[in-house]
């Protein structure tokens, strides 16, 4: 095993960790960071890091970091603002995603005239979901008001698990061949299977999780240094075992981490803390590797058509389908432009194009040039917006507190 790129990546993460709060406070954070580092120290910057990130390591490792988030990021929700405004993720998930992907899916037919109609299907499915780890910018500033932070933290965290059974089958499609029938009935089946699994193994894993936490913690069985494992051990539980299971993971994670961190009520932060520490890692090293053996390798494929199309995803594709799903939510103009510029592509994107790498489908080159280039764009434009806009946001606000419908 190469030991120089760990030493790299090691002396990245110590300076990057004890720099994080004045990082924080400009407009170059986060993921911009990461990524940009990958790509200046790999082979399209200086060269000093060659890292051969195989589809199955690089997969594993990004599956791991969006559970984590989505374990971490769900536990810390407040679930009583959630209550008040569940209409804002319900639309996004139940009418502003299925916009997202048929409109994606218009847009790609116009635009790539050499990729079949399930190619752009798939590329339509891989740019719908919205990462909540390059959303936490946003989601923990408080100059955005109280229940937008928590729409978009919940409908980040759910649509990843949305959108993988339907990705799945059209991946099965593409590679296999299917008729009309079986695709309505495969993509029924498979909807039933990940959503369901996912959300059962989830809330019981978390369930008795949460019970034996509160009890060796009464009973005073466990030492404050292993209380820094349990979260950590629960979201990778949550997620492998519905994976092991053929259930979404993705979902799992999320599900598993509203009801613990909804019946842990003492003490909840110094649970979670040690597990989001764990998570930023996680993203560092996942951000690396992909700046370092992603982004140089797509960069030929940038043509003017998946340019115009990533941008297209970023924009038009994704806000238009916030516009819709939103009438009749009390919410101003300029926050509902801002939850529609808010949906950064990331980690699922991520692990959904280097699925499509391994599958070896017709148009594969295409579908992960586009996937990478939107994901360039969107850690660079949502990374460098994120504070600004909300700072934007919060002088705007002028409305009172709380989202309701409309009469």
């Amino acid at each position: 095993m190469p030991y120089e790129p760990v030493a790299i990546i090691a002396i990245f993460a110590f300076a990057y960790s004890v720099l994080a709060a004045r990082f924080e406070r400009s407009l170059i954070n986060g993921a911009v960071v990461f990524m940009g580092f990958g790509v200046a120290m790999g082979p399209m910057g200086l060269g000093f890091l060659e890292i051969n990130a195989t589809g199955g390591d690089f997969r594993t490792i990004a599956e791991i970091t969006l559970a984590l988030v989505l374990f971490v990021d769900a536990s810390q929700a407040d679930l009583g603002v959630l209550s008040k405004s569940r209409r804002i993720p319900q639309r996004l998930i139940l009418i502003g995603l299925p916009l997202t992907i048929l409109l994606g899916f218009g847009i790609g037919v116009l635009v790539f005239a050499d990729l079949s109609l399930i190619g752009v299907a798939i590329l339509a499915t891989i740019l719908a979901p919205t990462d909540a780890a390059l959303g936490k910018a946003v989601v923990t500033n408080e100059n955005v008001p109280v229940e937008v932070r928590e729409g978009l933290s919940f409908e980040s965290g759910l649509n990843d698990g949305v959108c993988v059974p339907v990705f799945l089958t059209f991946l099965a499609v593409a590679t296999l061949g299917s008729n009309e029938q079986h695709e309505y009935g495969l993509l029924i089946k498979l909807l039933v299977e990940e959503l369901g699994i996912g959300a059962v193994v989830g809330a019981g894993l978390a369930l008795v999780g949460a019970y034996v936490v509160r009890l060796c913690r009464g009973a005073g069985w466990t030492t404050q240094s292993w209380l820094q494992i349990p979260v950590i051990a629960l979201a990778i539980g949550c997620f492998a075992t519905a994976q092991a299971l053929h259930g979404s993971g993705f979902i799992a994670a999320f599900v598993g981490g509203l009801v613990f961190g909804g019946l842990i009520r003492t003490g909840k932060h110094e649970l979670v803390r040690p597990a989001e520490g764990v998570s930023d890692v996680f993203a560092l090293v996942t951000w690396v590797i992909f700046g370092v053996a992603i982004v140089g390798q797509a960069l030929h494929g940038f043509t003017w058509e998946v340019v115009v199309y990533s941008v297209s995803s970023l924009t038009v594709v994704r806000i238009l389908p916030v516009l819709l799903s939103l009438i009749g939510i009390a919410l101003d103009t300029p926050e509902k432009l801002f939850i529609g510029w808010f949906g950064p592509r990331g980690l699922a994107t991520c692990v959904f194009a280097v699925m499509v790498i391994d599958s070896g489908i017709p148009g594969a080159e295409t579908i992960v040039s586009t996937a990478v280039c939107t994901i360039f764009l969107s850690v660079l434009a949502h990374g460098i917006s994120a504070r600004p806009f909300a700072i934007l946001l919060a002088r705007n606000e002028t409305r009172p507190k709380g989202v309701t419908q409309s009469e």
